[in-house]
């Protein structure tokens, strides 16, 4: 039933810019480069509060579907891969990606695969596949010419829904009528979300 009142509220300690629920676990980032996670099993509790690993904005924010972290995008083009408890083998880390000789792109948005791997999009026109776990690009597609503000993976993981529109990054004397506004159904193999291990040999 519908009710007049939030079951909850919680006060932040700035503007809320992006932020993702994933079973037991809420990671919130705010304006000041804070991220916040709560544990909202029951009643809604603070886990811990930290300053972002991005030096700049952040943009979006996704939780591990295993919930021992979180992914946060930010203006810059980079990604930070947070892990909230200790995992064997596993440290938190940040990479660059969205970028075009020099020029550097927001990443707007971060989809969990159910397989644990990634999708980002950003003000590119790009969609990529990341494997987190073994620090690796999994797929580059080629842009689309528009920025992409959105996406996200069915519940199966076997398509990623992704829209192009203009973001207003830039403002509104960049803003182009008649623009159109699209919405792209990708269909996903296992070969380009799967894991694929660690690279052996090459340059080091």
């Amino acid at each position: 039933a519908r009710q007049p009142n939030p079951a909850l509220q919680i006060d932040l300690p700035e503007r809320c810019y992006a932020l993702d629920v994933r079973g037991n676990l809420m990671v919130v980032a705010t304006a000041g480069r804070h991220i916040i996670s709560y544990n909202v099993q029951g009643q809604p509790t603070e886990h811990s509060r930290k300053e972002s690993p991005l030096k700049f904005q952040s943009r979006c924010i996704a939780a591990f579907p295993d919930m021992t972290g979180f992914a946060v995008g930010s203006i810059e083009g980079r990604v930070g891969i947070h892990y909230l408890q200790k995992v064997a083998g596993k440290d938190s880390f940040a990479f660059k990606c969205h970028r075009q000789d020099t020029n550097v792109f927001s990443v707007n948005q971060i989809a969990f695969h159910p397989f644990g791997t990634f999708a980002t999009v950003g003000g590119d026109g790009v969609v990529n596949f990341w494997d987190k776990d073994n620090k690796q690009r999994l797929k580059g597609f080629p842009s689309v010419n528009r920025t992409i503000p959105c996406a996200a993976f069915s519940s199966q993981g076997d398509i990623l829904a992704y829209a192009s529109s203009y973001d207003w990054s830039k403002g509104s004397s960049f803003y182009a009528q008649g623009q159109p506004n699209e919405i792209f159904l990708h269909y996903v193999s296992e070969d380009e979300i799967k894991p694929k291990g660690k690279k052996t040999g090459g340059r080091r």
